[in-house]
């Protein structure tokens, strides 16, 4: 039997020789310079503009762009064409293609004061370009909140002790905020006091697990669970068919509006330091129990699930075909005809390349950047990080012999807690303790990432307006009233039913939107200097592009327009009731929409590049004095 122990050996070969070798290159490439003053000092307001320190924004950076896509996705990938190309994808590239994207994304923002991808582009292609790149990242927001919200949902309701102890930690995180920037109190001392608080709120929610509403099956919550309703409200729609999960997407968004509006120092700061803690732990501390049970203790005796004792052995397929026909989820009926190309590249998003990323670099990291240098370590090996988390949750499914009768979100996310789990026993973790510990970190970068969406949201909407001239646009850059309008569209989007089509559309318009902010990069670097190389971004722009257009079209015409309209194309079912076909008919124009946009600024930004134009002054030209 193969050992999981190869995957983390591959991933660390890579990312390794990637950071120390090409990270220290980009970081020459771009020009990092301590002695420039960063947005974040020069800009200075307690609200946004706020400097960190270099592990307190590293760890918002990571739990922000770390969510729960980079396991989804993998987990996916791997039972439909196996665990091979998964891998792959994953190990080369993450430091190839998805690293340089955030990097740069991050660069190019901290030398234009702060500002998002959408600003860059439009000092460069003008104000339309701005505009269309804009609509298309809010957008997408929009999508991410209501995905993450479902899967946030899913986690707290098959491990009820997990919503516990995330209820525990984000209220230590605005003490810890108080602590920090109004009480004045030691950071060192701070640190040791509520991140011990955080892992003592594991305990807490093993001992006390909450759910909202009655579980959809008897027996499906640990004993002694407290549900807070006795039955659930009659207007509850189900998620998934459980009004449970339905009920904690509620709770979640309004929390995630809440938590965008607040000052950064409040919460978003010291909550995502906080929960850095449990991240690293749970990914460092997999990868290393890994290594700790191939070659020392094994895994603990009682990391059994449905009867099966689990070891460190792969016991999922290497390879399912081109097709993915030959998987357990093909085999059950649940997934039409998966060509690898290119739709591998569009399932593993987060993990490998993830636009969502660009919105993370140049809306709120930007802003709280202490020194130029820390970009290499924040934005490169920031997403070095969750391409860890991506093997991670590779190895945990791969371990675990799971049916595949439940399907996607339904069979991944509460799989990697039990794979996660089991891992840790070979550091002498009861069972019991380690699998809602690993599912309390899967929360804890779903949420991070969740409110962090819902705030760059309301970034692209303000930058959108602008300066309101009418009554409807003072509304719209109103931060209560455009959070308000962001996690209502996304909570009537699960409504629907269809969020299975929701991860599709967000997996294709993620994609989509690293390749423009790849093209944002390569307009900026153009415009720095006729000297610059554009191959480091150019390339992975041009490759990302082709790979996202080519996958959308492939989930308009043949799975929505041919599966769930028509009902020609095989393995799929054809959509009967009103909302369902009306649901597809909309998929389709969203999709058409968003290839229409990126097609346009693909061309503009080309123009742009062919032309020569100079950069306006003060902007590009001042970005570097090295060339």
């Amino acid at each position: 039997m193969v050992g999981v122990i190869w995957i983390v050996a591959l991933v660390l070969v890579t990312f390794t020789a990637a950071y120390v070798a090409y990270g220290r290159y980009l970081s020459q490439f771009v020009n990092l310079d301590d002695s420039r003053e960063t947005p974040a000092h020069k800009y200075q307001d307690g609200q946004e503009y706020v400097p960190a320190k270099k592990p307190v924004l590293l760890g918002h950076h990571y739990s922000s762009i770390a969510g729960g896509a980079p396991v989804v996705g993998p987990i996916t990938a791997a039972l439909i064409w196996g665990w091979v190309p998964a891998v792959l994808w994953v190990a080369i590239g993450n430091p190839l293609i998805g690293a340089v994207h955030d990097f740069i994304s991050l660069s190019g923002s901290l030398r234009h004061e702060g500002k998002s991808i959408g600003y860059i582009i439009g000092e460069y292609v003008g104000e339309r370009g701005k505009n269309m790149l804009l609509w298309f990242a809010f957008l997408l927001t929009i999508l991410v909140v209501a995905v993450f919200a479902l899967v946030i949902g899913v986690v707290f309701d098959a491990f009820p002790e997990a919503a516990t102890a995330s209820i525990i930690y984000i209220a230590l995180a605005f003490i810890f905020g108080f602590w920090l920037y109004q009480l004045g109190l030691p950071f060192s001392v701070g640190t040791v006091v509520f991140v011990a608080g955080v892992f003592a709120s594991v305990w807490v929610g093993i001992q006390f697990p909450i759910a909202i509403t009655p579980p959809a099956e008897a027996g499906a919550y640990p004993e002694g669970t407290f549900v807070l309703l006795d039955a659930a409200p009659a207007l509850l729609p189900e998620f998934l068919g459980s009004a449970n999960i339905a009920a904690w997407v509620l709770v979640v968004l309004v929390y995630g509006a809440a938590a965008s509006i607040l000052p950064v120092w409040m919460l978003l700061q010291p909550r995502d330091y906080l929960s850095s803690f449990l991240l690293y732990t749970g990914v460092g501390g997999g990868l290393l129990a890994i290594i700790v049970g191939t070659f020392i203790t094994g895994m603990g005796d009682d990391a059994v699930h449905e009867g099966q004792q689990l070891s460190f052995d792969i016991t999922t397929g290497a390879w399912y075909g081109f097709l993915g026909q030959e998987g357990p989820l093909a085999v059950e009926g649940l997934i039409p005809l998966m060509p690898l190309f290119p739709l591998l590249f569009l399932t593993i998003a987060c993990g490998t390349i993830s636009g969502f990323h660009s919105l993370v670099s140049s809306g709120t990291t930007s802003k709280q950047l202490n020194k130029e240098s820390d970009a290499r370590l924040i934005g490169y090996g920031g997403m070095l990080g969750e391409g860890l988390l991506a093997a991670l949750a590779l190895c945990a499914v791969t371990i675990v012999a799971i049916p595949a009768a439940e399907g996607g979100i339904g069979l991944a996310l509460p799989n990697f807690a039990t794979g996660g789990g089991a891992i840790l026993t070979a550091f002498g973790i009861p069972f019991e303790y380690a699998a809602p510990f690993m599912a309390l970190v899967l929360a804890s970068f779903l949420l991070t990432s969740m409110d962090t969406a819902v705030r760059l949201g309301r970034y692209m909407l303000e930058e959108i307006i602008d300066t309101p001239e009418t009554q409807v646009q003072s509304y719209g850059a109103n931060p209560y009233v455009n959070t308000t309008i962001i996690t209502v569209i996304a909570f009537f989007l699960l409504g629907s039913g269809q969020w299975e089509d929701l991860w599709v559309l967000f997996g294709g318009a993620n994609q989509l939107l690293a390749s423009l902010a790849l093209l944002t990069g390569t307009i900026w670097l153009a415009n720095w200097s006729k000297s610059k190389q554009l191959i480091s971004t150019g390339g992975p722009m041009i490759l990302m592009a082709f790979i996202t257009t080519f996958g959308l079209a492939w989930l308009a015409i043949y799975q929505i327009l041919g599966g769930r309209l028509l009902g020609m194309t095989g393995g799929m079912d054809p959509a009967t009731s009103l909302l369902g076909q009306v649901s597809a008919v909309v998929q389709i124009v969203i999709i058409a929409v968003l290839l229409g946009l990126a097609l346009s600024l693909f061309k503009i930004g080309y123009d742009n590049m062919k032309a020569g134009e100079e950069p306006e002054p003060g902007v590009a030209t001042g970005a570097s004095d090295d060339d």
